[in-house]
Formats: C-alpha cells, sequence, structure tokens
C-alpha cells in the first residue's frame, strides 16, 4: 500500500495515535515495576487519559462523532416559555 501524502490529516493523526499507543504500553508496564501506590495510580492513570484521546482520534478518523462530521446535523428549534407557562 502507498504512504498518504504528508498533507493528509489522517496520515498524522495516525502517526500520533501509534506514538501514544507506544507510551500506553510503556506506562502499563511500569505499573509493574514500581512499587509506590501512587505512582502506580499515577501511571494507570495516564494510560487510561491516553487510551481516551487514541478513541477521539479513532472517532476523528471515522466520524464517528457529530463534533467530527462536515455537514452541520440540524438542531431541533426550542421551546419558547413564557412567564405564564411558568405558573
Amino acid at each position: 500500500m502507498k504512504p498518504l501524502p504528508p498533507k493528509n490529516a489522517i496520515h498524522h493523526t495516525q502517526k500520533i495515535k501509534a506514538q501514544m499507543s507506544q507510551i500506553i504500553d510503556h506506562l502499563r508496564e511500569d505499573v509493574g515495576k514500581v512499587t509506590e501506590p501512587k505512582v502506580q495510580a499515577l501511571f494507570g492513570t495516564s494510560a487510561e487519559v491516553l487510551t481516551g484521546l487514541v478513541k477521539a482520534f479513532d472517532d476523528y478518523e471515522n466520524k464517528n462523532e457529530v463534533t467530527w462530521r462536515t455537514k452541520p446535523v440540524a438542531s431541533c428549534p426550542k421551546e419558547r416559555t413564557t412567564n405564564a407557562s411558568r405558573r
């Protein structure tokens, strides 16, 4: 498969995801290498946060979230309330 051109955003998101995945793996490995509970929690939490970021990048690439779609989603008009309707 031919590499994507550098101007393609997906090319960049994939590279960043790969780097974050390496850090996630490293953090999870190091949780077992340290004995201090606070550091273990820090590494575990950091891995989870980065996992969330990787998911956000996946959602961007797959246009899974409304935020990442190119066409705006029609909004529903809000009902107007008046003082009379609050009584």
